[in-house]
Parts: C-alpha cells; sequence; structure tokens
C-alpha cells in the first residue's frame, strides 16, 4: 500500500503554521482541507484531550456561524496525534486566503466566556472533557507566537 499524503510530510521540520493538506474533487468542487499545526509535532507536547475537545466545540462554533465562510465549512476537527486541527472547506483556496478566519476564530476561543456550546449530554457524547481554560490559554499561545508573526515557513509544508 502506498503511503497517504499527510504521512510523506516531514514532521521533524514542521513548524506551527497553517497549511494546504490537500485539494480534492468532490464533483466539479474543489474541497481544500487545510493543516492548523499548533504544536511541532515530536518536539512539543501534544495537546490534551479536554482542551482539544473544547477548542473542537469552540472552534466549530464559530466557523459555522461565519458570515463568508460559514456556508463552506465541511469539516472542523483534530488530527489524531493532537498537535492541530483539520479544516476543509469547500472552494479552492490557499493559507493566506483563510488567515483572517483562522485569526478570529482563535481570538473568539481566547477570549470566549461562559458555557462551551454544545457542553451537555444531551449534545455531545463526552460532555465532560472540556477544559476552557486551557483552551483559551492555547489559543492564545497560537495566536501570538504564530499567527501574529506567520510567514511562509509557517504557510508551505517544509522540503524533505
Amino acid at each position: 500500500m502506498e503511503k497517504i499524503t499527510s504521512f510523506t510530510i516531514n514532521h521533524l521540520k514542521l513548524l506551527p503554521g497553517v497549511y494546504v493538506s490537500r485539494k480534492d474533487m468532490a464533483g466539479d468542487t474543489v474541497v481544500t482541507t487545510f493543516d492548523i499545526r499548533m504544536a511541532r509535532p515530536n518536539f512539543e507536547p501534544v495537546i490534551n484531550t479536554a482542551e482539544l475537545h473544547a477548542i473542537e466545540h469552540l472552534g466549530a462554533t464559530y466557523l459555522r456561524n461565519h458570515g463568508e465562510f460559514g456556508d463552506k465549512v465541511l469539516y472542523f476537527g483534530p488530527m489524531g496525534c493532537r498537535t492541530g486541527f483539520y479544516l476543509l472547506l469547500v472552494g479552492d483556496y490557499e493559507p493566506r486566503d483563510i488567515l483572517p478566519l483562522v485569526t478570529g476564530m482563535f481570538t473568539f476561543i481566547r477570549d470566549f466566556e461562559g458555557p462551551v456550546p454544545g457542553a451537555s449530554a444531551r449534545d455531545c457524547g463526552n460532555y465532560l472533557d472540556l477544559n476552557l481554560p486551557m483552551a483559551k490559554y492555547i489559543a492564545g499561545r497560537f495566536l501570538d507566537g504564530t499567527l501574529s508573526v506567520i510567514d511562509e515557513a509557517r504557510l508551505r509544508y517544509p522540503e524533505g
């Protein structure tokens, strides 16, 4: 069997950033998958499940309610390795096209007050495993350490 594309990226060189993971055709429509990498793989600690889960709830809420992109969001969810998230959008996009969207989402998460949307037994399959304070901290760290200083090295996958 061939390796899937995401396993061909050199994770030893990958920095936190916003990358195009792949572009696929669904009929005659392009679907762009973004890799929103929040922790440096194999160098930094991974994101714990409770904060990952809170970021997922808040991020999905923000994205699906966004005026421009809300109807283009197919999926927002965590990577199995717990170093970031995948965002799938209908359309042919590059990382710079969505930087305002991603920055807005992480600002929303960092500044969020109140109950996490969907944090009830009725609405979520694991509603007790949410950590809003740490999710806010991690969102702020990603905003300050990556999104506010982003450059080409954090927008294009590393070579080799």
